[in-house]
């Protein structure tokens, strides 16, 4: 990868912001950007001015009541919105010098999901996406192991979720609108395709086919010639919830391990984050992968629209 050199260099303390007022941003980005001792919290935007007073009176921080105010503030923006909130506002943080901390997907728009890629690249700034298992130390350090084994044929990605299973334990993720849209196509499918992308190699194409409820079966091609598969659900039986990847090869079969919380994870992101602002050196997980993975998904659903 060739060095950004970044147009806004990062300072040795950036200041960074977030954008989210959500559950992902009460228990996972707010938290861990209070305790992440190489930032310093610069405050909180919202779409809700109450429930940005809340997160921001919970850390000691500023409330935001314009995000480009916040833009205008800081080095750097963490994103926990839906995606098609996040996408305008990305391209609006890169233009003001922003390095950009996103949540996945990066967009459901394709064009949408290019344009911020392309802002992201012009504006000379960092960017990584949070995929959790990219960035969560066990999983993290798993992926790495598996890409420097030869001889991978084949993966499986199983994410079976009970988010919208009539019945079953209600989660605060389910009051979701874009996910009651999207499924578990758009919001676990980011999650098994950045952990099958990262070992087996660019995904070249993608075929999709419908099951129960919202169950989308994939199958997907790679660059390396290696196939694999993912299926993904959030209206399984919640005796067959669970999550799981495992690849099979000339090495046999290895199962990716159990990870520990989202914190963590975060706090790690961040540190990419810092680092690719630092060196120059996009992420792997940067707003153009992001964005692939958006086209994937994209012609993904069309396919099982028509089915």
């Amino acid at each position: 990868m060739n060095p950004m050199n970044p147009m806004n260099p990062i300072v040795s303390t950036p200041r960074i912001g977030l954008l989210g007022t959500g559950a992902w941003a009460v228990a996972t980005h707010a938290p861990a950007l209070a305790a992440h001792p190489g930032v310093d919290f610069a405050g909180v935007w919202g779409r809700r001015p109450e429930a940005a007073a809340a997160v921001a009176d919970a850390h000691g921080v500023r409330v935001y009541e314009d995000a480009d105010a916040l833009f205008a503030d800081c080095d750097a923006v963490a994103f926990a919105l839906p995606p098609d909130v996040q996408a305008p506002l990305a391209i609006r943080a890169a233009r003001a010098g922003c390095h950009l901390l996103l949540d996945k997907p990066v967009a459901t728009d394709v064009a949408v999901a290019r344009e911020l890629a392309d802002e992201a690249e012009r504006a000379r700034v960092a960017s990584v996406v949070f995929f959790t298992l990219r960035f969560a130390k066990e999983t993290a350090a798993w992926v790495a192991q598996q890409t420097g084994t030869e001889g991978w044929f084949t993966g499986h990605a199983r994410w079976y979720g009970s988010l919208f299973t009539p019945g079953a334990e209600r989660s605060p993720y389910a009051a979701s609108p874009w996910r009651g849209e999207k499924g578990a196509l758009w919001d676990v499918g980011p999650h098994a395709l950045a952990v099958l992308a990262g070992v087996l190699g660019e995904v070249t194409q993608v075929t999709a086919a419908p099951g129960l409820g919202d169950t989308a079966h994939l199958i997907l091609r790679h660059a390396s010639g290696a196939s694999s598969t993912a299926d993904l659900s959030f209206t399984a039986p919640p005796a067959a919830a669970g999550v799981e990847v495992r690849l099979l090869g000339a090495a046999g079969s290895a199962a990716m391990p159990e990870w520990g919380g989202a914190l963590d994870a975060f706090g790690a992101a961040i540190d990419a984050l810092l680092a690719s602002a630092r060196t120059g050196v996009p992420h792997p997980c940067d707003a153009r992968f992001g964005a692939r993975i958006t086209e994937l998904l994209s012609d993904a659903e069309a396919q099982l629209d028509r089915a």
